[in-house]
């Protein structure tokens, strides 16, 4: 796996100034070769709500999204499969630990699927604990889970959120969402606290599709772990670092400190593909013409410190005007996708709490963002929630949204689109 990292910003601050932002692009490609690349040690859970909401339909398509998923593990990775209630049970293999996959192992595993019925509670900590309890007997792989749920969690949330720090830097774990009795906060907590995805599943029947591409991704993981190691100067913080695609994660707080200047954050593993990070860096401000390194970021393996890829952030005071106002266009997009974000979380939970006037204020911004930047999916679902009145601008909420037209906004805004290609899009 080859690994490039490029930084895009405007160096130039005012005499003032005191925040240096950049966007940096991380990509990994296949390294060429004449011989075919070993598959990566992996290890996989798959974890499905079988609690009494899922009778009836949903635990025919649970079913079947199950076994799809083992179908589709790759031959040797290890696996298991948990059924989740108000405990959680391992109901294959029938032990303590994963097994390797096989078509006799696949096969065992699917009859065994078959067998499940749905009854009891919804606690999803037990859940992640058991799957963290499993994955950590495979150090060495990738680890690696992926959950399902209809209902609302019934455990506090002081233990809920108790258990998601423990599991934290085990393993990852992309989270679906089935049906319209969810909490999408509840699965929002899951994927930024472990690195992965959560998705809204809205008609059952595309259950077994999305645990398919789930798994397909996750067999594509060819590196276990990778930090982002940061070096800002003395007197100089970060005040954030957050990956904005193709998704937003905030991994500010998730840093580890490795001396007073350098900090690692974790990205989780990778295969073959781009994310992109936006990196803030607080400093004093400077005089005029002095050029300096604020920020030096490299990609690399935690176990070996094997530097993968590298870039410089820098920053140059002037009292050029024109230098210093104008905005990388990588900067501003992703600026942008994450207010957009921001607004409508406010604006749903100000129409849940009662307050119009500040939700439609809220969305009707949104809009005009996602408008501007491309996102036709997130502007169609919110001109179902306000409408405004082309003659006098009048905006107002509108009445009978669904349910699942609000988890599927909710949990739509954590997607970000690309920046448009064009003159203005390149480094500044």
């Amino acid at each position: 796996m080859s690994f490039t990292l490029h930084v895009d910003q405007n160096k130039y601050l005012p005499v003032d100034g005191t925040q240096v932002h950049a966007i940096l692009t991380v990509a990994s490609t296949e390294a060429m070769t004449t011989q075919a690349p070993q598959p990566a040690e992996a290890a996989e859970v798959i974890i499905v709500d079988t609690s009494g909401s899922m009778s009836g339909g949903k635990i025919r398509e649970a079913r079947q999204a199950a076994a799809t998923a083992v179908r589709n593990l790759r031959d040797g990775v290890h696996f298991g499969v948990v059924a989740g209630t108000e405990t959680a049970r391992l109901v294959y293999p029938r032990g303590k630990g994963l097994v390797r996959a096989s078509a006799a192992t696949r096969a065992e595993a699917v009859r065994e699927i078959e067998r499940l019925r749905a009854n009891g509670g919804t606690e999803i900590g037990r859940w992640l604990w058991l799957a963290g309890q499993l994955l950590d007997r495979h150090p060495g792989a990738i680890r690696h889970a992926i959950l399902m749920t209809d209902g609302q969690n019934n455990e506090s949330p002081h233990v809920f959120d108790q258990v998601l720090r423990q599991c934290q830097g085990r393993f990852t774990c992309d989270s679906l969402g089935v049906g319209e009795d969810w909490v999408p906060a509840e699965l929002r907590k899951v994927a930024d606290a472990l690195l992965g995805t959560f998705d809204f599943v809205r008609d059952q029947r595309d259950l077994a599709d999305f645990f398919a591409r789930l798994t397909q991704t996750a067999m594509a993981k060819t590196v276990a772990e990778l930090v982002l190691r940061v070096w800002t100067p003395k007197g100089a913080r970060v005040a954030f670092l957050k990956q904005v695609s193709p998704t937003l994660l905030d991994l500010t707080g998730k840093r580890t400190d490795v001396n007073e200047l350098i900090g690692d954050y974790p990205t989780g593993s990778w295969g073959a593909e781009e994310r992109e990070y936006h990196l803030c860096v607080e400093l004093p401000p400077n005089q005029a013409g002095h050029e300096f390194r604020v920020g030096w970021v490299k990609l690399l393996l935690p176990d070996t410190q094997e530097v993968l890829a590298e870039g410089k952030v820098l920053a140059e005071w002037t009292d050029d005007l024109a230098q210093s106002t104008r905005i990388n266009a990588k900067v501003a997009h992703y600026t942008g996708q994450a207010e957009l974000h921001q607004l409508i979380q406010e604006g749903l939970r100000a129409r849940d709490a009662g307050d119009e006037q500040t939700a439609t204020a809220r969305l009707v911004k949104a809009r005009q963002i996602a408008d501007r930047s491309g996102r036709e999916d997130t502007a169609r679902l919110l001109d179902k929630m306000v409408e405004v009145d082309a003659e006098t601008g009048t905006a107002r909420l509108r009445r009978g949204v669904s349910k699942a037209d609000e988890i599927e906004l909710d949990t739509g805004s954590v997607r970000t689109s690309r920046l448009r290609s064009g003159p203005d899009s390149g480094a500044a």
